[in-house]
């Protein structure tokens, strides 16, 4: 699938601690349905066969949305599924490995902190940019709040689209505006929901009244 920017205005990142009985692919269903934009499937605990199992199970429902499906950390589950590409975070493979296993046509974004690995993914090739955490999270035991002038420089001097990651609630992304992103990446302001749908819907209306006349 050819990549846009507009893809990333409503990132949807799988956690199975909040599934709640329900099945992985009825929430990612639901949270499409919604209006999410994109799709990483990210499953720390899964061995590699049950990752690629679920990434089976995802890509046809991604392609009925006609949604990316991005798969997290693991380059060679993107390749065996024919998934649209990889998020790579900084301890991840690199970027040029990832490149040459999956082509050109694969998207391919990369979890920055700061402005100097921005530009070092950005030197390399990536698509988008993932920048955080904005808020405090609790779904990364490591993750660290980013300074806003930090990230305030990363969009301002780095010609690729950012998502911003972490902590982000329908509740708080309005403080994000003006700051010249190309999206938001969720993970519990979505998947932790009751209803998935309403949850992703009301999300969307919050982020596209963020984003306008940024």
């Amino acid at each position: 699938m050819k990549f846009a920017k507009d893809q990333l205005q409503l990132y949807a990142i799988t956690d199975r601690s909040w599934l709640k009985g329900r099945s992985l692919e009825s929430v990612v269903e639901a949270a499409l349905a919604g209006g999410a934009t994109m799709l990483q499937l990210r499953e720390k605990t899964l061995s590699d066969e049950e990752m690629l199992k679920e990434a089976l199970a995802l890509k046809p429902i991604c392609a009925r949305y006609q949604v990316p499906l991005i798969i997290n950390d693991r380059v060679d589950i993107a390749k065996r599924a024919g998934a649209d590409g990889v998020h790579l975070g900084q301890d991840d493979q690199d970027l040029d490995e990832a490149r040459a296993i999956l082509g050109p046509q694969a998207i391919i974004g990369v979890s920055c902190h700061n402005l100097n690995e921005a530009k070092e993914a950005w030197r390399k090739g990536a698509d988008y940019l993932g920048a955080g955490a904005v808020f405090s999270t609790s779904s990364k035991d490591d993750a660290s709040a980013l300074d806003w002038q930090e990230l305030a420089c990363m969009t301002e001097q780095i010609p690729l689209p950012i998502v911003a990651i972490g902590g982000i609630q329908t509740s708080n992304v309005s403080l994000l505006k003006g700051k010249g992103l190309a999206g938001v990446a969720v993970i519990s302001a979505v998947f932790a929901a009751d209803d998935i749908c309403r949850a992703t819907a009301e999300l969307k209306i919050k982020i596209e009244e963020m984003m306008r006349d940024d």
